[in-house]
């Protein structure tokens, strides 16, 4: 299929597209999720897909009317799909464009030589046969449940929907997320490899 002259649909597909388009995507499918009264989160997902599986019949939090956010499992499929799509059928093996700044960065401060692999993490360090990597990828996953969970959202449903909205407790999640993310960056990961 061919939009104009010698470019087809798949090669604008395949090229990077500007971040804005990202940003206004998310502001009209939020805008038409606040307009059905609906809420934009990922981690609400995992308890109607657990509604789903009759959880709902053993513990009280899982009992609710599925009807109403039976969405949620289509939008989770849809994220699936979605990546499989990018990742498979419109693979790019050129690394992800980054500054120089941020190359030079990773290289001065931490070593990391860019790119590495598909460009996405450094391999030498973050890879599936290295126990390290896999018990980080373990306890951060953990972590990132039980905080989904223990604050009642996740980071897109908190930073987006919820600030949206004009919540304060979201704001207050959203700047713990940031500051975590920097203990993270410049306390914990330092030690964590040696750095």
């Amino acid at each position: 299929m061919y939009l104009s002259g010698s470019i087809s649909f798949l090669e604008i597909l395949e090229k990077p597209w500007h971040w804005t388009l990202s940003g206004v995507m998310i502001a009209l499918i939020l805008f038409l999720l606040t307009y059905l009264g609906r809420s934009f989160g990922v981690s609400a997902s995992f308890r109607t897909i657990c509604n789903a599986f009759g959880l709902g019949k053993k513990y009280e939090y899982f009992d609710f009317d599925i009807r109403n956010d039976f969405w949620q499992i289509a939008f989770l499929i849809g994220v699936l799909l979605g990546g499989y799509i990018s990742a498979v059928l419109l693979y790019n093996p050129e690394p992800v464009r980054i500054s120089a700044a941020t190359i030079a960065h990773l290289q001065q401060d931490f070593g990391w030589t860019y790119p590495q692999g598909d460009g996405y993490l450094p391999s030498d360090i973050l890879n599936i046969y290295s126990w390290k990597a896999i018990g980080i990828a373990i306890l951060g996953g953990f972590f990132v449940g039980f905080g989904s969970r223990y604050g009642n959202g996740c980071t897109s449903g908190h930073a987006i929907t919820g600030l949206s909205h004009m919540r304060l407790p979201s704001l207050i999640t959203v700047i713990g997320f940031f500051i975590g993310g920097l203990i993270m960056t410049w306390l914990i990961m330092p030690y964590i490899f040696g750095i």
